[in-house]
């Protein structure tokens, strides 16, 4: 599993810069994978002879697109061993340094074109501080899935954290409220981490470490507002991969014709 680490732009110098990542406040991205991955890196690569031909034909909308997506500022390292996430989160230590950072899990896509989700997660980073935890309420019979909150209600969508349990028993949940894949973490984490105890199947758990880190200093858990797909799962990623083409303007129509006709065959 692929997680990608990002850092806000509060205490950085500001770039001027087209890519929608960079607008919502992003400036680096560090991603951590693990071996035979290399189809990654070469996405966000440059790509001389396709630029020389699109150049040529003249389609020059689509070379814009490849040369911004080449400019994105990507870093790479890799996680030698599958231990977890928290261990992922450790590998990018030397990166981060002391700053507040953005994680985010690539099996967790969240479709909100107006304010996306990571983007609501810093402006409650920049209104309160401390680390932030994005979240959402999940069905009673699916908390056993996730780490799930226990805390202060602050108001509607906000929560102080005062504990976290990850992957409770139904009876044994404090809430239905489950931290899915985006995260604004203090660099204070990465000491947490250091000294934590690898738990079942030899994993460092990122929650364990948030749980320290409620104790010490301010953590959050934000309910954020947008559609969320769970790409670790067959069916939310089959979902994900059919609504976000219906909602491309180029192809959308035309697909949404296709699958009418197909229902209609099946």
């Amino acid at each position: 599993m692929e997680r990608a680490f990002s850092l806000p732009q509060r205490r950085r110098r500001k770039r001027c810069c087209q890519s929608s990542t960079r607008r919502r406040g992003i400036e680096d991205i560090l991603i951590v994978s693990g071996h035979g991955k290399r189809a990654i890196e070469d996405h966000f690569d440059s790509a001389p002879t396709l630029e020389a031909e699109l150049r040529k034909k003249k389609k020059f909308d689509l070379l814009a697109k490849i040369e911004e997506t080449a400019d994105i500022r990507i870093h790479y390292i890799r996680q030698r061993y599958m231990r977890g996430l928290g261990d992922a989160i450790l590998c990018a230590k030397a990166f981060m340094g002391d700053e507040p950072f953005a994680v985010l899990l690539g099996d967790d896509v969240v479709y909100n074109p107006d304010n996306p989700a990571l983007r609501q997660l810093i402006d409650v980073y920049e209104n309160r501080g401390g680390s932030v935890l994005g979240c959402q309420e999940v069905a009673m019979s699916q908390v056993s899935s996730y780490g799930i909150v226990e805390g202060e209600q602050l108001d509607g969508r906000l929560m102080r954290v005062m504990d976290m349990v990850e992957k409770p028993l139904t009876e044994e949940a404090p809430s239905r409220l489950a931290v899915l894949g985006r995260y604004i973490i203090s660099p204070k984490i990465f000491e947490l981490l250091e000294h934590t105890a690898p738990g079942k199947g030899g994993e460092v758990q990122l929650t364990d470490a948030l749980k320290v880190l409620a104790k010490e200093e301010a953590v959050y858990a934000y309910a954020f507002e947008g559609l969320r797909y769970d790409l670790g799962d067959k069916l939310g990623f089959l979902k994900a991969t059919v609504e976000f083409a219906l909602r491309r303007k180029d192809i959308g129509e035309h697909f949404r014709r296709y699958l009418r006709n197909m229902v209609e065959t099946f």
